[in-house]
Protein backbone atom coordinates (compact mmCIF):
# COMPACT_ATOMS: atom_id res chain seq x y z
CA UNK A 1 0.00 0.00 0.00
CA UNK A 2 1.50 3.59 -1.19
CA UNK A 3 1.14 5.33 1.80
CA UNK A 4 2.64 2.27 4.39
CA UNK A 5 6.29 3.67 5.41
CA UNK A 6 9.23 1.86 3.99
CA UNK A 7 10.73 -0.96 6.69
CA UNK A 8 14.29 0.04 6.30
CA UNK A 9 13.67 3.56 7.56
CA UNK A 10 11.51 2.08 10.92
CA UNK A 11 14.47 1.47 13.18
CA UNK A 12 15.49 5.10 12.94
CA UNK A 13 15.11 7.49 16.17
CA UNK A 14 12.50 9.73 15.71
CA UNK A 15 14.78 13.21 15.53
CA UNK A 16 16.54 11.48 12.21
CA UNK A 17 12.98 10.62 11.06
CA UNK A 18 11.71 14.39 11.38
CA UNK A 19 15.15 15.90 9.79
CA UNK A 20 15.29 13.28 6.75
CA UNK A 21 11.95 12.05 6.38
CA UNK A 22 10.23 8.74 4.77
CA UNK A 23 12.79 9.73 1.45
CA UNK A 24 16.11 10.99 2.16
CA UNK A 25 16.14 11.85 -1.26
CA UNK A 26 14.27 12.08 -4.33
CA UNK A 27 15.59 9.23 -6.48
CA UNK A 28 15.49 10.25 -9.79
CA UNK A 29 17.42 13.54 -9.61
CA UNK A 30 18.96 13.00 -5.70
CA UNK A 31 17.36 16.20 -4.74
CA UNK A 32 17.24 16.11 -0.91
CA UNK A 33 13.99 18.22 -0.75
CA UNK A 34 10.91 16.15 -1.51
CA UNK A 35 10.29 17.99 -4.93
CA UNK A 36 6.54 19.96 -4.98
CA UNK A 37 4.85 17.91 -7.81
CA UNK A 38 2.37 20.41 -8.62
CA UNK A 39 -0.14 18.39 -10.69
CA UNK A 40 -3.29 17.50 -10.80
CA UNK A 41 -3.07 14.52 -13.15
CA UNK A 42 -0.33 12.10 -14.06
CA UNK A 43 0.29 10.09 -17.12
CA UNK A 44 0.02 6.65 -17.75
CA UNK A 45 2.83 4.53 -19.57
CA UNK A 46 -0.17 2.43 -21.10
CA UNK A 47 -3.22 0.46 -21.13
CA UNK A 48 -3.40 -1.13 -17.74
CA UNK A 49 0.31 0.51 -16.68
CA UNK A 50 0.88 2.67 -14.00
CA UNK A 51 3.53 4.58 -12.05
CA UNK A 52 1.58 3.98 -8.89
CA UNK A 53 0.00 7.98 -9.51
CA UNK A 54 -2.63 9.17 -11.86
CA UNK A 55 -4.60 11.45 -9.99
CA UNK A 56 -3.44 13.97 -7.63
CA UNK A 57 -6.74 13.74 -5.21
CA UNK A 58 -6.45 9.78 -4.64
CA UNK A 59 -1.95 10.38 -4.08
CA UNK A 60 0.73 12.69 -4.79
CA UNK A 61 4.33 12.33 -4.59
CA UNK A 62 4.79 15.21 -2.27
CA UNK A 63 2.09 13.81 -0.20
CA UNK A 64 2.80 10.51 0.37
CA UNK A 65 6.24 11.36 1.19
CA UNK A 66 4.55 13.60 4.06
CA UNK A 67 2.08 10.60 4.73
CA UNK A 68 4.97 8.01 4.89
CA UNK A 69 6.89 10.21 7.17
CA UNK A 70 3.89 11.29 9.77
CA UNK A 71 3.45 7.33 9.82
CA UNK A 72 6.91 6.51 11.32
CA UNK A 73 6.73 9.83 13.66
CA UNK A 74 3.95 8.42 14.88
CA UNK A 75 4.68 4.91 14.81
CA UNK A 76 1.99 3.84 12.64
CA UNK A 77 1.59 1.42 9.82
CA UNK A 78 -0.79 3.91 7.94
CA UNK A 79 -0.69 7.79 6.69
CA UNK A 80 -3.22 10.07 5.55
CA UNK A 81 -2.86 13.70 5.24
CA UNK A 82 -6.00 15.63 4.39
CA UNK A 83 -6.93 19.71 3.91
CA UNK A 84 -7.21 20.39 7.25
CA UNK A 85 -7.34 18.50 10.99
CA UNK A 86 -11.76 18.73 10.68
CA UNK A 87 -11.50 17.02 7.26
CA UNK A 88 -9.22 13.88 9.02
CA UNK A 89 -11.38 13.77 11.27
CA UNK A 90 -14.49 14.06 8.94
CA UNK A 91 -13.24 10.71 7.10
CA UNK A 92 -12.42 9.11 10.17
CA UNK A 93 -16.11 9.14 11.25
CA UNK A 94 -17.07 7.42 8.13
CA UNK A 95 -15.88 4.04 9.89
CA UNK A 96 -19.33 4.25 12.34
CA UNK A 97 -22.84 3.59 10.71
CA UNK A 98 -25.82 4.92 11.99
CA UNK A 99 -26.71 3.96 16.17
CA UNK A 100 -23.15 3.80 16.91
CA UNK A 101 -22.34 5.38 20.02
CA UNK A 102 -18.90 7.32 20.48
CA UNK A 103 -17.90 8.98 23.83
CA UNK A 104 -15.88 12.20 23.52
CA UNK A 105 -13.75 14.26 25.92
CA UNK A 106 -15.77 17.53 26.65
CA UNK A 107 -13.33 20.55 26.44
CA UNK A 108 -12.23 19.66 23.01
CA UNK A 109 -11.80 21.55 20.60
CA UNK A 110 -14.91 23.27 19.64
CA UNK A 111 -15.08 22.86 16.53
CA UNK A 112 -15.03 19.19 16.60
CA UNK A 113 -18.06 19.70 18.75
CA UNK A 114 -20.08 21.42 16.29
CA UNK A 115 -19.11 18.69 13.91
CA UNK A 116 -20.56 15.69 15.64
CA UNK A 117 -23.25 18.04 17.39
CA UNK A 118 -24.15 19.76 14.31
CA UNK A 119 -23.63 17.65 11.57
CA UNK A 120 -23.05 13.80 12.10
CA UNK A 121 -25.89 13.57 15.14
CA UNK A 122 -28.41 13.83 11.84
CA UNK A 123 -26.76 11.10 10.10
CA UNK A 124 -28.05 8.35 13.45
CA UNK A 125 -24.68 8.69 15.24
CA UNK A 126 -24.58 9.88 19.07
CA UNK A 127 -22.43 11.33 21.24
CA UNK A 128 -21.63 11.47 24.68
CA UNK A 129 -19.82 14.46 26.38
CA UNK A 130 -17.72 13.38 29.27
CA UNK A 131 -15.00 14.46 31.41
CA UNK A 132 -12.42 11.81 30.03
CA UNK A 133 -9.82 12.48 32.69
CA UNK A 134 -11.88 10.67 35.08
CA UNK A 135 -11.92 7.69 34.27
CA UNK A 136 -14.95 6.28 35.97
CA UNK A 137 -17.15 8.53 34.26
CA UNK A 138 -15.77 7.08 31.34
CA UNK A 139 -16.58 3.82 32.29
CA UNK A 140 -19.98 4.95 33.52
CA UNK A 141 -20.58 6.66 29.90
CA UNK A 142 -20.22 2.77 28.06
CA UNK A 143 -23.27 1.50 26.71
CA UNK A 144 -24.03 -1.30 24.75
CA UNK A 145 -23.48 0.24 21.34
CA UNK A 146 -20.72 2.11 22.22
CA UNK A 147 -18.33 1.85 19.45
CA UNK A 148 -15.55 4.28 20.11
CA UNK A 149 -14.10 6.59 22.43
CA UNK A 150 -12.17 9.90 20.89
CA UNK A 151 -10.64 11.76 23.67
CA UNK A 152 -8.28 14.98 23.35
CA UNK A 153 -5.09 14.63 25.98
CA UNK A 154 -4.32 16.99 27.03
CA UNK A 155 -7.43 18.47 26.55
CA UNK A 156 -8.25 22.11 24.43
CA UNK A 157 -8.39 24.36 26.51
CA UNK A 158 -8.59 23.17 30.46
CA UNK A 159 -5.25 20.97 29.82
CA UNK A 160 -6.77 17.59 31.65
CA UNK A 161 -5.10 14.59 30.85
CA UNK A 162 -6.76 11.17 30.01
CA UNK A 163 -5.39 7.70 30.28
CA UNK A 164 -5.07 6.45 27.04
CA UNK A 165 -3.77 2.59 28.02
CA UNK A 166 -6.94 2.35 30.52
CA UNK A 167 -9.39 3.94 27.84
CA UNK A 168 -8.15 1.32 25.17
CA UNK A 169 -8.72 -1.46 27.45
CA UNK A 170 -12.13 -0.39 27.91
CA UNK A 171 -13.06 -0.31 24.62
CA UNK A 172 -11.30 -2.65 23.35
CA UNK A 173 -12.88 -5.24 25.85
CA UNK A 174 -16.01 -4.33 23.56
CA UNK A 175 -14.79 -4.66 19.93
CA UNK A 176 -14.80 -1.06 19.60
CA UNK A 177 -12.18 1.91 18.85
CA UNK A 178 -10.10 4.51 20.87
CA UNK A 179 -9.16 7.65 18.74
CA UNK A 180 -6.79 10.58 20.30
CA UNK A 181 -6.28 13.86 19.19
CA UNK A 182 -2.74 14.33 19.64
CA UNK A 183 -2.17 17.85 18.29
CA UNK A 184 -1.52 19.63 21.70
CA UNK A 185 1.53 17.36 22.45
CA UNK A 186 2.72 15.91 18.64
CA UNK A 187 4.20 12.59 18.23
CA UNK A 188 7.82 14.11 19.46
CA UNK A 189 6.09 13.63 23.23
CA UNK A 190 3.67 11.85 22.94
CA UNK A 191 2.63 8.49 20.62
CA UNK A 192 -0.43 7.09 21.47
CA UNK A 193 -0.61 4.12 19.33
CA UNK A 194 2.15 2.73 21.20
CA UNK A 195 -0.42 3.35 24.15
CA UNK A 196 -3.17 1.28 22.83
CA UNK A 197 -4.82 3.44 20.68
CA UNK A 198 -6.08 2.73 17.39
CA UNK A 199 -6.33 5.89 15.41
CA UNK A 200 -4.30 9.19 15.84
CA UNK A 201 -5.56 12.36 14.52
CA UNK A 202 -4.43 16.03 14.58
CA UNK A 203 -4.20 19.14 13.01
CA UNK A 204 -0.95 19.39 11.47
CA UNK A 205 -1.70 23.47 11.04
CA UNK A 206 -0.43 23.58 14.62
CA UNK A 207 3.33 21.97 15.34
CA UNK A 208 3.64 20.09 12.89
CA UNK A 209 3.88 23.08 10.10
CA UNK A 210 4.99 24.81 13.03
CA UNK A 211 4.78 28.61 11.08
CA UNK A 212 1.16 29.60 10.76
CA UNK A 213 1.74 29.50 7.32
CA UNK A 214 -0.44 26.26 6.22
CA UNK A 215 -3.91 23.99 7.22
CA UNK A 216 -3.20 20.63 6.88
CA UNK A 217 -4.71 17.29 9.14
CA UNK A 218 -3.68 13.54 9.53
CA UNK A 219 -5.00 10.21 10.45
CA UNK A 220 -2.35 8.09 11.64
CA UNK A 221 -3.12 4.29 12.30
CA UNK A 222 -2.48 0.40 11.86
CA UNK A 223 -5.29 -1.26 11.11
CA UNK A 224 -5.23 -3.69 7.94
CA UNK A 225 -8.44 -4.19 8.42
CA UNK A 226 -9.71 -0.43 8.20
CA UNK A 227 -7.00 1.08 5.57
CA UNK A 228 -8.69 0.77 2.04
CA UNK A 229 -11.85 1.78 3.99
CA UNK A 230 -10.09 5.16 5.34
CA UNK A 231 -8.23 5.51 2.07
CA UNK A 232 -11.53 5.58 -0.28
CA UNK A 233 -12.91 7.91 2.40
CA UNK A 234 -10.26 10.29 1.83
CA UNK A 235 -10.52 10.20 -1.94
CA UNK A 236 -14.21 10.08 -1.96
CA UNK A 237 -14.80 13.32 0.15
CA UNK A 238 -11.95 14.78 -1.27
CA UNK A 239 -10.51 16.73 1.48
CA UNK A 240 -6.83 16.03 0.36
CA UNK A 241 -4.05 17.69 1.37
CA UNK A 242 -2.20 19.89 -1.64
CA UNK A 243 1.24 19.06 -2.56
CA UNK A 244 2.74 22.99 -2.03
CA UNK A 245 0.68 22.58 1.31
CA UNK A 246 1.73 19.10 1.56
CA UNK A 247 5.38 20.52 1.06
CA UNK A 248 5.53 23.24 3.66
CA UNK A 249 4.14 20.64 6.61
CA UNK A 250 7.15 18.25 5.20
CA UNK A 251 9.75 21.53 6.07
CA UNK A 252 7.82 22.24 9.11
CA UNK A 253 8.94 18.43 10.77
CA UNK A 254 12.58 18.70 9.76
CA UNK A 255 12.40 21.36 12.81
CA UNK A 256 9.90 19.85 14.71
CA UNK A 257 11.95 18.18 17.86
CA UNK A 258 14.00 21.33 17.98
CA UNK A 259 11.02 23.76 18.09
CA UNK A 260 8.73 21.23 20.40
CA UNK A 261 11.95 21.24 23.09
CA UNK A 262 11.89 25.16 22.43
CA UNK A 263 7.93 25.73 23.25
CA UNK A 264 8.17 22.93 25.80
CA UNK A 265 10.80 24.88 28.09
CA UNK A 266 9.40 28.43 26.86
CA UNK A 267 5.61 26.90 28.48
CA UNK A 268 7.07 25.94 31.56
CA UNK A 269 8.92 29.08 32.24
CA UNK A 270 5.69 31.24 31.47
CA UNK A 271 3.51 29.23 33.07
CA UNK A 272 5.83 29.37 36.81
CA UNK A 273 5.36 33.13 36.30
CA UNK A 274 1.97 33.62 35.77
CA UNK A 275 0.73 30.85 38.59
CA UNK A 276 2.53 34.26 40.71
CA UNK A 277 0.73 37.09 39.05
CA UNK A 278 -1.90 38.90 41.29
CA UNK A 279 -4.57 39.12 39.11
CA UNK A 280 -4.47 35.60 37.64
CA UNK A 281 -6.61 33.58 39.55
CA UNK A 282 -5.16 29.89 38.12
CA UNK A 283 -3.06 28.59 35.75
CA UNK A 284 -3.89 25.18 33.91
CA UNK A 285 -0.59 23.74 32.86
CA UNK A 286 -0.03 19.91 32.39
CA UNK A 287 3.79 20.45 33.85
CA UNK A 288 2.83 21.62 37.48
CA UNK A 289 3.74 18.33 39.57
CA UNK A 290 0.65 19.44 41.52
CA UNK A 291 -1.62 19.04 38.38
CA UNK A 292 -4.30 16.43 39.09
CA UNK A 293 -2.77 13.88 35.93
CA UNK A 294 1.19 14.66 36.13
CA UNK A 295 2.22 11.60 37.74
CA UNK A 296 -0.08 10.09 34.65
CA UNK A 297 1.46 12.49 32.19
CA UNK A 298 4.97 11.61 32.90
CA UNK A 299 4.27 8.46 32.32
CA UNK A 300 2.30 8.16 29.17
CA UNK A 301 4.37 11.18 27.27
CA UNK A 302 8.16 12.87 27.48
CA UNK A 303 6.80 16.45 27.53
CA UNK A 304 4.39 19.22 28.29
CA UNK A 305 3.85 21.03 25.16
CA UNK A 306 3.88 24.83 24.79
CA UNK A 307 -0.15 25.01 25.67
CA UNK A 308 -1.27 26.88 29.12
CA UNK A 309 -4.74 28.09 29.88
CA UNK A 310 -5.47 30.46 32.56
CA UNK A 311 -8.49 32.02 34.67
CA UNK A 312 -8.04 35.48 35.43
CA UNK A 313 -9.57 37.11 38.54
CA UNK A 314 -11.77 39.86 37.09
CA UNK A 315 -13.26 39.33 33.78
CA UNK A 316 -12.88 42.88 32.88
CA UNK A 317 -9.05 42.47 32.37
CA UNK A 318 -9.93 40.26 29.58
CA UNK A 319 -10.42 43.24 26.76
CA UNK A 320 -7.69 45.29 28.18
CA UNK A 321 -5.05 42.41 27.76
CA UNK A 322 -6.01 41.76 24.27
CA UNK A 323 -5.81 45.41 23.44
CA UNK A 324 -2.57 45.69 24.97
CA UNK A 325 -0.67 42.98 24.32
CA UNK A 326 1.99 43.74 21.72
CA UNK A 327 4.42 40.76 21.21
CA UNK A 328 1.63 38.18 21.84
CA UNK A 329 -0.72 38.14 19.19
CA UNK A 330 -4.25 37.90 19.61
CA UNK A 331 -5.14 34.96 17.28
CA UNK A 332 -7.00 31.76 16.60
CA UNK A 333 -4.30 28.65 16.60
CA UNK A 334 -1.68 27.72 18.03
CA UNK A 335 1.46 25.86 17.58
CA UNK A 336 3.39 28.37 15.67
CA UNK A 337 6.47 30.10 16.36
CA UNK A 338 4.50 33.24 17.63
CA UNK A 339 3.09 33.51 20.95
CA UNK A 340 -0.93 33.65 20.94
CA UNK A 341 -3.31 34.29 22.95
CA UNK A 342 -6.72 32.70 22.38
CA UNK A 343 -10.39 33.62 24.15
CA UNK A 344 -11.75 30.51 23.95
CA UNK A 345 -15.20 31.66 24.97
CA UNK A 346 -16.20 33.65 21.95
CA UNK A 347 -13.41 31.96 19.25
CA UNK A 348 -12.29 28.40 19.73
CA UNK A 349 -15.35 27.47 21.70
CA UNK A 350 -18.15 29.73 21.13
CA UNK A 351 -19.88 26.99 19.27
CA UNK A 352 -20.75 24.48 22.37
CA UNK A 353 -23.84 25.12 24.37
CA UNK A 354 -23.45 27.67 27.28
CA UNK A 355 -24.03 24.86 30.16
CA UNK A 356 -21.75 22.49 28.84
CA UNK A 357 -18.88 24.65 28.04
CA UNK A 358 -19.32 25.97 31.78
CA UNK A 359 -19.44 22.63 33.39
CA UNK A 360 -15.88 22.13 31.04
CA UNK A 361 -14.60 25.01 32.57
CA UNK A 362 -14.84 27.82 29.67
CA UNK A 363 -15.93 30.16 31.53
CA UNK A 364 -15.87 34.22 30.36
CA UNK A 365 -12.10 34.35 32.81
CA UNK A 366 -10.50 31.81 30.92
CA UNK A 367 -7.52 32.93 28.34
CA UNK A 368 -5.43 30.08 26.52
CA UNK A 369 -2.00 30.55 25.71
CA UNK A 370 0.02 29.49 22.86
CA UNK A 371 3.72 29.95 23.96
CA UNK A 372 6.38 30.36 21.65
CA UNK A 373 9.56 30.60 20.89
CA UNK A 374 10.41 34.22 21.59
CA UNK A 375 12.63 34.98 24.65
CA UNK A 376 10.68 33.80 27.54
CA UNK A 377 11.81 37.75 28.84
CA UNK A 378 10.09 39.55 26.12
CA UNK A 379 7.15 37.43 26.66
CA UNK A 380 7.16 38.09 30.56
CA UNK A 381 7.75 41.56 29.88
CA UNK A 382 4.65 41.33 27.38
CA UNK A 383 2.44 39.60 29.59
CA UNK A 384 3.43 41.88 32.38
CA UNK A 385 2.76 45.31 30.96
CA UNK A 386 -0.31 44.16 29.84
CA UNK A 387 -1.13 43.13 33.72
CA UNK A 388 -0.23 46.56 34.55
CA UNK A 389 -2.79 47.73 32.27
CA UNK A 390 -5.62 46.46 33.76
CA UNK A 391 -4.36 47.45 37.24
CA UNK A 392 -4.50 50.95 35.76
CA UNK A 393 -8.23 50.19 34.72
CA UNK A 394 -8.80 50.17 38.25
CA UNK A 395 -7.00 52.75 39.53
CA UNK A 396 -8.90 55.03 37.43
Amino acid sequence: MQNEPDSCTKKLSLDTILARGATPFEPRTGAISTPIYQSSTFRHPGLGETTGFDYTRASNPTRLELEKTLALAEHGKYGLAFASGMGAISSLIKLFKSGDHLIVSEDLYGGTFRLFNEYYKNYGLSFSWVDSSDFGRVEAALRPETRAIFIETPSNPMMKVSDIKGCAGLIHKRGGFLIVDNTFLSPYFQNPLDLGADFVVQSGTKYLAGHNDTLSGFIVHSNDEKAESLIEAQKSEGATLGPFDSWLTLRGLKTLAVRMERHNRNARRVALWLREQGRIEKVFYPGFEDHPQYALSVSQSRGFGGMISFYLKDERDVPVILKEIKLILFAESLGGVESLITYPLVQTHGAIPEAMRLSAGVNSRLMRLSVGLEDTEDIIADLSQALEKCGKRNES
